[in-house]
């Protein structure tokens, strides 16, 4: 049996790496719970106190507790999501009968729902049927491991309410790991959905050997593509420059512990996706999110090159040194024609 905390005042719903980081850091000041998908999981986690899968040599603190009973959330004021996208709806959608109806909601989930298109927190709302103005989002620079080592980390908390992010950013920021509020969610969100992609282009690129320039190259048209994306829907692009934007693309771009990193460079190597994804220490949400994301490019005419790329060397068979060929055979254009839509906007206003 896994132990029990019916009155924590936080609770995490996902117990893969970052979830598990997060109810560790709160867990140093309040009682949380770790809410796991499955009772096995939930006993291992709970006699082992460690997530030794996840978070090698990283203990639990004493008021971390484990379950995998849902019904155990009914006693928090925060609950945080953070499992993989591929999953939020059916989770949330068993979570939230249980959720009180006054507490904080934290998606810490990145991603595009396929088929809806919706943002994670768009998903959480839907299928918990909770109102969209106490759901919020947290994105950045979070590579799970080195938080939960200590190392120092920012992110951003995005809601649409900012008393709601300024409450979050005070629960769980702590000096090293530094919180900023902003309160255009839908650009934080896909600036934390679409970097994944950009980190499967940037891994096959290193793996194939295009040098710190090339990669360089690579990162900031992804940031881009990102913004022109973002400022078609309606997003802030300044978001795009903060935490959740270029701050998450150096990290998921640069480091070999970024999973979408990881998933790129295997491609470089020749391997195919179902391969890979059998073999890889968690989810790549650059792999679920990028049909999604060239479907809302679609539907609102804008142009994601890279993001073609990367679905083409996933799921169309094409070899990645031919899909970063084709990258660069694309005429050059004005670098700064992305913003041209924000600032005839910001003109009209």
């Amino acid at each position: 049996m896994s132990s029990q905390l019916p009155r924590a005042r936080i609770a995490v719903v996902g117990s893969g790496a970052w979830g598990t980081t997060i109810a560790i850091l709160a867990a140093h000041r309040e009682p949380v719970l770790l809410l796991c998908r499955s009772p096995e999981t939930a006993t291992r986690l709970a006699a082992e106190r460690c997530n030794e899968a996840r978070l090698p040599g990283i203990p639990f603190p004493g008021q971390l507790v484990v379950s995998a009973d849902v019904m155990s959330v009914a006693g928090a004021d925060l609950v945080v999501f953070a499992v993989p996208s591929i999953h939020l709806r059916a989770i949330a959608g068993r979570v939230g009968p249980h959720i009180a109806p006054g507490a904080d909601i934290l998606s810490l989930v990145k991603g595009l729902e396929r088929g809806t298109l919706l943002r994670m927190s768009e998903v959480i709302v839907e299928a918990a049927q909770v109102e969209p103005r106490r759901v919020a989002a947290l994105s950045g620079p979070n590579l799970a491991l080195e938080i939960a080592r200590g190392l120092p980390a920012s992110a951003v908390v995005a809601a649409t309410d900012v008393r709601l992010a300024g409450r979050i950013q005070a629960r769980l920021g702590t000096r090293r790991f530094r919180l900023y509020v902003n309160s255009d969610i839908l650009g934080v969100e896909l600036g934390g959905a679409l970097k994944n992609i950009v980190a499967i282009a940037a891994g096959a690129a290193e793996q194939l050997g295009f040098g710190d320039n090339g990669k360089a190259g690579l990162m900031t048209r992804g940031l881009a593509e990102m913004m022109r994306l973002g400022i078609a829907a309606g997003a802030n692009p300044l978001t795009f420059a903060g935490l959740a934007g270029i701050g998450d693309i150096i990290a998921t771009c640069g480091s070999p512990l970024s999973r979408n990193h990881r998933l790129g460079a295997e491609l470089a190597r020749g391997r195919s996706w179902a391969e890979i994804e059998a073999t890889l220490p968690g989810v790549a949400e650059g792999a679920h999110t990028v049909e999604a994301a060239l479907a809302l490019a679609e539907r609102l005419g804008v142009e994601m090159p890279i993001a073609r790329e990367v679905r083409a060397a996933l799921f169309e068979g094409k070899s990645v040194r031919r899909c970063l060929v084709t990258l660069l055979a694309r005429e050059a254009t004005d670098e700064l024609a992305d913003l041209r839509p924000w600032l005839e906007r910001l003109g009209a206003g």
